[in-house]
Parts: structure tokens; C-alpha cells; sequence
């Protein structure tokens, strides 16, 4: 047996609790969100909370891009509450509208990265978004399926796949690795 191993295995569980440290302290912010408190007590509670979660419910690790771009986070923050707004009030006018029915449809739309966890946002935005909502995923062939309402034509079909690859571009340029940035950009599909 090396003499290294112990240090090799020793620097492999400290990278790895390091790419899982946001998701632990969003865990522990999370508990503290819950219980609506930001105190000491409630930052152990969640502390402990989370070491129970982290531990019994053993899932496999999320690599993360180790990337973050603020600027390009406070652009998608910014534009999702104009969306949420914009969407909000599309959907009160076409219930409100007598004259006609707003129309809907079953849409797939297949996102150009290859990560669960930019699926995830991608599809989580989209269905909080007023007026589309998530009904399935297709992991393997990268596609979502998105009922959406206001939809009359082609073209209606074609500004919401637009949408969500709008949305997808957002988040890869805010958290998305070297790799899918350069997929965003060059529009691989």
C-alpha cells in the first residue's frame, strides 16, 4: 500500500465536501427560510438538518461548473421578475378576453447543454414562468415538454421554444461551465 493513499483519499473528500458546500449552506438557508428565522439557533438546527440529510438520504454528488458570473445572474434575476410580470398579466387578459379562447398546446423543445442541473433551471424557470408549465422530460434526448396557453399558430409555438432556449442561455452564462458556454454561443444542437 502507498504511503500516499491516505492523502489522496484525504484531498479527494475535501474536493468533494468543496463542491458540495453551496448545496449545504443552501440547505441550511433553506431551513432557516422554513422556520422564518435567522437566528443561531435556527443556523445549528439547520446545520444538523442538513448533516441528517446530506448523510441518510445518500444521492449522488452534482458536479458543479465551478463558474459564476454575477453579472450575468443579476441579467437573468432581472429579467425572470420582468417575465413573471409580463406572463402574469398575459394570462389576466386572456382570461378576461370573452371573445375568444386563449388556445393551447403540448410543445417539446430540446435544449442545446447536456447537464441535469441546467435542465433543472431550464425547466423550473419555464414552469414558473405564467402561461407554460413543465409536463415531462425526455433526460436522455435533452427535450422538455411544456403545455402552454395563448398558443394559436406556428409561430406562437416557435416564441415559446425560443423562450425556454432564451432562458437556457441565461443560465449557462450564469453558472454553465467553459464548455457550455461555447455550445450556447455557437447554437449546437
Amino acid at each position: 500500500m502507498s504511503p500516499d493513499l491516505p492523502q489522496t483519499r484525504q484531498r479527494r473528500a475535501f474536493a468533494t465536501a468543496w463542491r458540495q458546500l453551496p448545496f449545504f449552506v443552501w440547505l441550511i438557508a433553506l431551513w432557516m427560510l422554513l422556520w422564518g428565522q435567522f437566528t443561531w439557533v435556527a443556523f445549528l438546527t439547520g446545520l444538523v438538518a442538513a448533516l441528517v440529510v446530506t448523510r441518510v438520504f445518500r444521492l449522488p454528488p452534482v458536479e458543479l461548473s465551478g463558474r459564476v458570473n454575477l453579472w450575468w445572474g443579476l441579467v437573468f434575476v432581472v429579467e425572470f421578475l420582468i417575465a413573471v410580470l409580463q406572463g402574469s398579466l398575459t394570462v389576466a387578459w386572456q382570461v378576461l378576453d370573452f371573445r375568444r379562447q386563449p388556445g393551447a398546446a403540448i410543445i417539446a423543445v430540446q435544449l442545446v447543454t447536456d447537464d441535469d442541473l441546467i435542465m433543472t433551471h431550464t425547466a423550473v424557470t419555464a414552469s414558473l414562468i405564467p402561461g407554460s408549465l413543465i409536463v415531462d422530460t425526455d433526460r436522455d434526448r435533452r427535450i422538455l415538454y411544456l403545455h402552454v396557453i395563448g398558443v394559436r399558430d406556428d409561430a406562437d409555438v416557435e416564441k415559446q421554444r425560443a423562450s425556454v432556449h432564451h432562458w437556457e442561455a441565461r443560465i449557462v452564462r450564469a453558472v454553465g461551465s467553459h464548455a457550455q458556454l461555447h455550445a450556447i454561443k455557437g447554437g449546437a444542437r
